[in-house]
């Protein structure tokens, strides 16, 4: 069985990397007037303000359930997590652009390059310490599945914008330093604007994957496929459950609500009663994220 994955942990090492990245970059973007290098000091502050919301979104979420808001506030995560994707989109993968698109009308020479080139490989550390915490977390989840299936399956939305966010620093960082050493050892500081509109193209299509992914959680997407299987093993096992007809799951940001619909072996409505109390208990037992739990009987002949 899959276990937890720690998303506060993953996001505070995200949020620490970021802003030492970011201080830095804006130190080297002032000091070698690099296109490339703005462009990665503003993808690196918009990172820190985006872990900043999903922390935000992971408070919000825990807000009991009241009269306005029957099921409760979990969905804010995705909301939260959705409004990440635009600042990626925004911020990041435009600004970028036109930076280079900016440079690229108007080349300027690159200055103290080799300062460049130290900030960028400390990043590429830095980046890679945050990413190993982030694969560390998604591997408790993961199971069996590829990187790429569970990312498209996860319903954990603060891992999956964390993931994004590192995988497009990791490679905005990497074009960054390939493009100021073109610069460098060609003298055109053309290949400086391309990188930056790479950075910026990177960005973008990250942006859109991970929006795609959560917009489906927003409008309303079912459990994990993992935990929707191991729910009706679980339920098929229980000693009065003759047939499970059907398991319907709603994710509301870190829980569940779920219903069933289940044939049972009981000859009295006591009987029945007692079942279904007894199933619920041992499934809220199995599976502690289940918030909200509905229990439809269909008695055996």
């Amino acid at each position: 069985m899959a276990g937890k994955a720690d998303s506060v942990r993953t996001i505070l090492y995200a949020l620490g990397a970021n802003l030492a990245i970011a201080a830095a970059k804006t130190a080297a973007a002032i000091f070698t007037g690099s296109s490339a290098m703005l462009a990665e000091a503003i993808h690196s502050f918009a990172d820190s303000g985006n872990q900043g919301l999903l922390l935000w979104g992971m408070r919000q979420a825990k807000r009991p359930p009241s009269p306005e808001y029957p099921l409760g506030w979990g969905k804010a995560l995705f909301y939260w997590s959705f409004m990440v994707a635009l600042v990626l989109f925004s911020l990041g993968g435009l600004f970028s652009l036109y930076e280079g698109w900016h440079k690229l009308a108007h080349p300027e020479p690159i200055k103290y390059a080799w300062l460049a080139v130290g900030i960028l490989v400390f990043g590429l550390a830095a980046e890679t310490v945050s990413l190993r915490a982030c694969l560390h977390e998604v591997a408790k989840v993961q199971g069996k599945r590829t990187l790429w299936r569970w990312f498209r399956e996860s319903r954990q939305s603060e891992l999956v914008v964390i993931l994004g966010e590192d995988l497009a620093a990791l490679l905005g960082l990497a074009l960054a330093l390939l493009s100021i050493l073109l610069t460098v050892f060609t003298g055109n500081p053309a290949w400086d604007a391309l990188g930056s509109m790479a950075i910026g193209a990177v960005l973008i299509v990250v942006a859109v994957m991970v929006g795609i992914e959560i917009k489906a959680l927003l409008i309303g997407q079912s459990a994990d496929p993992e935990v929707v299987a191991r729910m009706q093993e679980f339920l098929a096992a229980q000693p009065r459950v003759e047939t499970v007809f059907r398991v319907v799951t709603l994710q509301l940001g870190t829980s569940l609500m779920v219903s069933v619909k289940a044939k049972l072996k009981a000859r009295t409505a006591r009987e029945l009663v007692d079942t279904i109390n007894r199933i619920e208990v041992a499934t809220r037992a199995a599976f502690p994220e289940i918030q909200w739990l509905f229990f439809e009987p269909d008695v055996a002949d």
